[in-house]
Parts: structure tokens; sequence; C-alpha cells
């Protein structure tokens, strides 16, 4: 299967910002925020959707407990808040920056719907998209529920090499460059950075990986 964030390879942002219809550009702007800036909270209302045009932006949502849990870390060229699309109200979840320089284009509703009705190749890819995730995020749930934390862990690496990865043609290593931070996947996979850290450090130890801040490299021999 083809990336599920990035349907087909291509970039959301290019393909659906309102910018690329010459009726909607002039009366089109984009959002900056900072970190730990909310783009919305949960029970707003869902009047719009996004796009990243920059940055990164976490989508969570807060237990009975009152604990913080992560569905998903976006960045460059996905979309978020699509379910404003399908016809909910009001938000589930939360949007936040945890870039400081994140940069939005915020798409309303009935905007959406009028480039949807208009052009039938833009409807297909957007719901050929929500498909995609909805796909990535049931998966998801189903490793949280089912899988232990070192499976999780190199699940959750295979899909960050179809999504991010290439073979490295000088020795067949998958390379794997990613936006996330050991924080972030420690919170996409349901554990804390500390025992994250010490599961990595096993995976080396087992020569199933290398890793650096900014990228990790599946070994070829057990690839």
């Amino acid at each position: 299967m083809q990336s599920i964030w990035f349907f087909d390879d291509v970039n959301l942002f290019k393909v659906l910002c309102p910018h690329k219809f010459k009726a909607y550009k002039q009366a089109h702007d984009f959002d900056a925020y900072k970190k730990k800036d909310y783009i919305y909270f949960e029970q707003d209302a869902a009047n719009k959707v996004y796009l990243i045009e920059r940055g990164k932006v976490k989508i969570g949502y807060y237990n009975n407990n009152g604990d913080e849990i992560v569905k998903a870390i976006l960045s460059k060229g996905e979309l978020f808040g699509e379910k404003a699309i399908l016809g909910a109200r009001k938000r589930d979840e939360f949007a936040q920056s945890i870039d400081n320089n994140t940069s939005i284009c915020p798409v309303g509703v009935t905007t959406m719907h009028e480039l949807m009705r208009d052009n039938q190749s833009f409807s297909f890819k957007v719901y050929k998209f929500i498909g995609f995730k909805f796909k990535k995020l049931e998966r998801r749930l189903q490793l949280l529920l089912f899988k232990d934390t070192k499976t999780r862990l190199i699940e959750f690496l295979d899909e960050l090499c179809t999504d991010y990865g290439y073979e490295c043609p000088k020795n067949g290593d998958h390379v794997i460059k990613h936006p996330y931070t050991q924080k972030d996947i420690a919170s996409l996979i349901g554990t804390s950075r500390p025992t994250l850290n010490i599961l990595l450090n096993e995976l080396k130890e087992e020569n199933y990986l290398d890793f650096n801040r900014k990228e990790i490299r599946i070994l070829k021999k057990i690839a």
C-alpha cells in the first residue's frame, strides 16, 4: 500500500489549497502558529478543514482521567479537521502546533464543498485521503489494544519506512528520514520516552537498527 498520510505520494497542500483555484485565491489567507498554540479545541465548532503549509501539528484528546492521548503527528502537506467535510458539527479532538513556525491554510467547509461539487477529480482525492486516514487510525488503535510495546514500535517503524524511507544504494539498509522526535514516537505508540529509548537501544544491540536524532536505519540483514 502507498503512504496513508500522503495518498499516491501527493502533497495534499499542493492539491487542495484554495490558492490553486483562481476564484478563491484573493480572499484566502494563511494562519501562523507558535509552539503549543492550539488551532482548535475539543467541542469547538467544526466549520473548517486545515492544510499544513509548514511546521507540525499534534492531533489528540483527553481521556476521563485527564491524560492526553495523541492520535497523530502531522507535518507539511497534510490535512486535518476533515470530519467537518462529512457533517460533524463539533470537534472531538484538539489540534495543537508543536513547531514555532507552523503555517496553516484554513478552508471553510462551504468552500470545500463547492470545490468538491465543481471538480469531480478533486472530490475523489479528498474522499480517498479520508478513507486512507481512517484506515491508518484504525490500525494504530489495534496496535495499542492488542500488541506489546516492542511490537508496536517495530510495526510503527515499518509504517515510517513506508512513508519516509528509502533503500540506501550503498548497502541496502532502509533509511528513514522522518519529522518525529522521540517524544512524538513515544506518544504515538502509547509509551513513555524513557521506555522508547530503552527499546531502541535493545533493537540496536540486536542489530535490528541504528539511529540518531535525524534518522533511523533498518539494517539490511534483518530488514
